[in-house]
């Protein structure tokens, strides 16, 4: 689109490349499970990415994921995906809502039901080193970001340095489900001697989506949150935040089993 670029000297009018964001809804075994704003593209990831962080698949095995599964992939827009296991998935229920900040209570209960299905990660403590350089050496890999200025980006980390793979989109929590999705699909899961870096803050759901991979540490270019803190503890994920210039604030440090 054309916008206009003002400074002091006046107003100049330029093209413009903006992010799309869509609605994307999410079934299992044809049940309507969660809605979200995403960025179209590697929608099948995203959706089983999200299912398993949330716990709906319990260990079954994905069969299929596919547009629609009601009808024309065309008449919902590519909208509407579905994630089959051939029924053998407990029932889902409803996603009303996550927890989003540190409220007392309702915290606490969120890390015990994790850890009612979550067992603590064990796995090699990753190198920090690793962890400090990863903005850097994920930055190459943010083309949407690049053009458009307006995506987050997940990525996955090996401890020598190496990012294996990148997936951008216009929320957070959906860059690191794209992740998490592919990961399930090439049977990787969980990944136990890798680490996630996300850019952004480190919020208890992005913590909470790593633990249900496995992830031996998570590293954000910004401040985490309490929950997410008291969240990487509980899970024995370290966690590194205000990751910028070869320089990050650590908060939690992996405990070797």
């Amino acid at each position: 689109m054309l916008a206009s670029r003002w400074s002091r000297g006046g107003a100049l009018r330029h093209p413009d490349e903006l992010i799309v964001e869509e609605p994307l809804a999410i079934h299992l075994d044809g049940a309507l499970v969660a809605t979200t704003m995403r960025t179209p593209g590697h929608d099948f990831e995203l959706a089983v990415g999200f299912c398993h962080a949330e716990g709906l698949l319990a260990g079954i095995e994905v069969r299929g994921v596919r547009y629609c599964a009601t009808g024309s992939a065309v008449d919902t827009e590519f909208n509407v995906v579905t994630v089959e296991t051939g029924g053998l998935a407990p029932t889902p229920r409803p996603r009303l809502g996550t927890v989003g900040s540190s409220c007392g209570v309702c915290g606490r209960v969120a890390i015990d039901e994790l850890c009612a299905r979550l067992a603590p990660v064990d796995a090699p403590v990753f190198p920090l080193e690793t962890l400090a350089a990863a903005p850097d050496a994920v930055r190459e890999a943010q083309a949407l970001f690049t053009l458009t200025g307006g995506v987050h980006a997940a990525a996955v980390l090996a401890p020598d340095g190496r990012v294996l793979f990148v997936r951008e989109d216009i929320g957070r929590h959906n860059a690191v489900d794209k992740v998490v999705g592919r990961l399930l699909l090439d049977g990787a899961l969980p990944v136990h001697d890798m680490a996630l870096f996300v850019s952004g803050r480190a919020s208890f759901e992005l913590v909470q989506k790593a633990w249900a991979a496995g992830f031996a540490a998570i590293v954000a270019v910004s401040a985490p949150s309490a929950l997410a803190v008291d969240t990487a503890r509980a899970g024995n994920l370290t966690l590194a935040g205000f990751a910028r210039d070869g320089r990050m604030n650590i908060y939690v440090e992996q405990e070797q089993s």
